[in-house]
């Protein structure tokens, strides 16, 4: 076999393995699959559609990108569960925790958050570490960070931990007296509060501030670890272009 004719069979060899991989790309880009809960306003359901803040940072991201995806809002666990196990898929918003970092490939942050232990304002609790805070009944969500970092700081559920499917529930407990404590996100939980009528100010206290929970301090967007690396690198890209061009923070403005 004449070099030349070798060198054009190893050239259309590369060519149909370049075309071949791209395919899968391609195919993996038109698969994927975006999986979120009811977390307002950064995710909600409304008139039959999934909005909020976050969602709308998704959805220009996808648009910078060139695909299209259905977004599916259904309890968290649930969601958590599909991108730990399932290919292509995305979940958003969710917490960078230590105890998350290998089990998700990350593209970054897509909106502000902080965690605080909230108690009724009437209650004049004095909360100073997590030890004195094990002592009280805690209202969770089921396997979300706030409830993940509790575990692991030796809080246990059905023994000082109350685990929810929805986040307005913990809100009813509290109010109602049923807990003394509600881990959550401030800006979901003072957007909960007013929307069942209440003025934050006056309903709850921040007992006890968590950054530690999520050092980054931001929520983020992360794909099921049997994503191709190339779709996650183009989401990355895409984020950090709307962060350039001044998208991202356009849509802060309009929600915060």
């Amino acid at each position: 076999m004449s070099r030349i004719l070798f060198t054009r069979m190893h050239a259309r060899a590369l060519l149909l393995a370049t075309l071949a991989c791209l395919s899968m790309h391609v195919a993996a880009a038109e698969e994927l699959r975006i999986v979120t809960e009811e977390l307002p306003p950064y995710n909600m359901t409304q008139n039959g559609q999934v909005t909020g803040l976050s969602t709308e940072v998704v959805q220009a991201v996808l648009k910078e990108v060139g695909m299209q995806a259905t977004i599916q809002s259904m309890p968290w666990a649930r969601a958590y569960d599909i991108a730990l196990n399932a290919e292509n898929v995305m979940i958003y918003s969710i917490t960078r925790t230590t105890q998350r970092e290998k089990l998700f490939k990350w593209v970054g942050v897509i909106a502000p958050t902080r965690m605080f232990l909230f108690s009724r304002a009437d209650a004049n609790l004095n909360i100073k570490t997590l030890d004195e805070a094990r002592k009280y009944q805690t209202a969770t969500v089921n396997e979300d960070a706030g409830e993940q970092f509790l575990v692991s700081n030796g809080f246990a559920l059905g023994k000082n931990l109350q685990s929810n499917n929805r986040y307005e529930l913990n809100y009813e407990k509290l109010k109602l007296g049923r807990v003394d404590l509600w881990i959550a996100n401030e800006l979901a939980a003072y957007y909960l509060v007013r929307q069942a009528g209440d003025d934050p100010a006056k309903t709850l206290t921040r007992a006890l501030a968590l950054p530690e929970v999520n050092a980054e301090g931001g929520l983020d967007m992360a794909f099921s670890l049997k994503t191709p690396d190339a779709v996650v690198e183009r989401f990355r890209k895409g984020l950090e272009t709307i962060k350039k061009n001044g998208t991202y923070d356009s849509l802060q403005k309009k929600w915060l």
